[in-house]
């Protein structure tokens, strides 16, 4: 039996106009839209009047971190403890829900099992949310981004430090162990870092391949964070599922993106770029002519146009939201 939405405007995600029509979903499908004052069948069919409000899909977030609080710095991450930590990540796993937000791709999460349990509570119904693809925290190497350890106090944030191909591999196999759809690894750095900039590639190739065999092995997703062009390369030839920014791409890594355009996906995630280059961080203290604003801006601008070319050459983009099921509002 499925649910008719009635007396709607309908958003169909294609950019044409919404217009006044019925939607029937059976399950997590759409299964018929009429539009027009034409009608569905009624028959076995829970019915929903909208009232006249707007019926559109639900969005999707192919870059979430619902368990990246409102700190004030990312080392501060490790201070929450991880029973508020969870309760703050069920609280920010809602509000996404509430925005339209229907399904989240989590690209990490601050501590080893707070996507998992959060994930799992949604599944079980006790509690609502957006459907989840739970992610490990970003496993990095010594002196890569999320790597906030000091050699005289211990501390700790959103990554979980490797060295070599067996640290790697072990600390994948534990995530595994512990539940995650998706191994998150960072091969290479981020302009905020003053150790590890954008274009420094961070991790070696049995790094990432070490990584990457796991994945495979245990029929897990792995995504990366990786600007610079050659650890674009490096995922690449190790068989990385989704590729986070891709800002910093030369030509032979735009030309391997697009001999893997049908197996790979690329999320840009354009926001703190965007933000940061415009000075909307002035009031924490990095405005406009912050070297990392003005960097960021720069490297915004290649972005987008790697993101052109690669729309042309056929790659799957994945903006920050997509669409695919529906909500009500």
């Amino acid at each position: 039996m499925g649910i008719l939405f009635t007396n709607v405007q309908v958003i169909d995600g294609s950019g044409a106009a919404p217009f006044a029509g019925e939607v029937l979903v059976e399950g997590n499908r759409i299964k018929k839209v009429a539009r027009d004052g034409a009608a569905l069948p009624r028959d076995g069919a829970a019915v929903v009047d909208g009232n006249g409000r707007t019926l559109m899909p639900g969005l999707i977030e192919s870059h979430a971190h619902i368990s990246f609080c409102d700190t004030p710095d990312l080392e501060s991450l490790g201070d929450i403890p991880p029973e508020e930590h969870t309760l703050k990540t069920v609280k920010y796993a809602r509000r996404m829900f509430d925005q339209g937000f229907t399904a989240l791709f989590s690209a990490a999460a601050a501590k080893p099992r707070l996507d998992v349990v959060v994930r799992n509570a949604i599944d079980a119904g006790d509690i609502a949310g957006p459907r989840m693809r739970a992610a490990s925290p970003e496993l990095t190497v010594t002196g890569g981004l999320g790597d906030v350890r000091r050699a005289h106090i211990y501390r700790e944030t959103f990554a979980i430090c490797c060295d070599g191909a067996d640290e790697f591999r072990r600390t994948a196999r534990e995530m595994c162990r512990e539940g995650v759809d998706t191994l998150k690894i960072n091969p290479s750095g981020d302009e905020f870092v003053p150790f590890a900039r954008a274009d420094m590639t961070v991790m070696n190739e049995a790094e990432v391949a070490a990584v990457c065999e796991v994945g495979r092995s245990r029929n897990k997703m792995v995504a990366a964070h990786a600007r610079s062009a050659e650890s674009v390369k490096i995922c690449l030839r190790n068989g990385v599922d989704v590729i986070y920014h891709a800002t910093l791409c030369d030509e032979e890594a735009l030309d391997m993106l697009e001999a893997k355009k049908d197996k790979v996906f690329v999320a840009p995630a354009l926001g703190i770029m965007f933000a940061t280059s415009r000075g909307e961080g002035a009031k924490w203290g990095i405005g406009k002519d912050h070297p990392v604003a003005i960097y960021f801006a720069r490297e915004l601008e290649m972005c987008i146009e790697n993101m052109k070319k690669l729309r042309k050459r056929g790659l799957r983009i994945l903006p920050g939201p997509m669409h695919a099921t529906w909500s009500i509002s």
